[in-house]
């Protein structure tokens, strides 16, 4: 069983890494390079999440790391499988509000603790949507004489047409 769980997303994820890497190099420094939040990061989550739940809800401090440790993972893993670090930054502040959440949740639901909890959450959901869209529009610039045609066009209709009268 325990070779199952081990072997099986380990050889899904190298399935896609190649996949997504046709025609690149591939090499032990390569796939260490490319994996090393699945190799380390997210198993280290994985743990602490595994020494609360094993202690049957005793030591609930050990959710903050492992939700904050196992977040940071997936968001690296992304980054790294697409190399889009920087859209995928603001992960690093969402770690944080799903390390303290998980807190909240398991702990004593303290209703103090939403509070940095959606500070967080909106600081971290505001800066991905923000990034998501610079990017898109990054990729989109061949485009950027269009909209500046039409802006100018549409300034100068709002400045030379006719007003209505009240």
């Amino acid at each position: 069983m325990a070779k199952r769980t081990i072997l099986a997303p380990v050889l899904i994820l190298l399935g896609v890494y190649l996949i997504l890497n046709q025609g690149g190099s591939l090499g032990p420094g390569t796939i260490f390079a490319t994996f090393w939040p699945t190799l380390f990061v997210i198993p280290l989550g994985l743990f602490f999440h595994w020494l609360y739940f094993s202690m049957i809800g005793r030591g609930v401090g050990l959710l903050v790391p492992g939700g904050l440790l196992l977040t940071v993972g997936i968001v690296c893993q992304i980054a790294m499988l697409f190399n889009n670090w920087s859209t995928m930054w603001p992960g690093f502040i969402l770690a944080v509000a799903v390390g303290l959440f998980e807190l909240y949740w398991f702990g004593g639901r303290n209703k103090w603790l939403l509070i940095p909890i959606n500070i967080l959450m909106v600081v971290s959901l505001l800066f991905f949507a923000v990034m998501s869209i610079g990017t898109m529009l990054s990729s989109l610039s061949f485009i950027q004489p269009f909209v500046a045609i039409v802006l100018i066009m549409g300034g100068a209709w709002i400045m030379v047409g006719r007003k209505k009268r009240m």
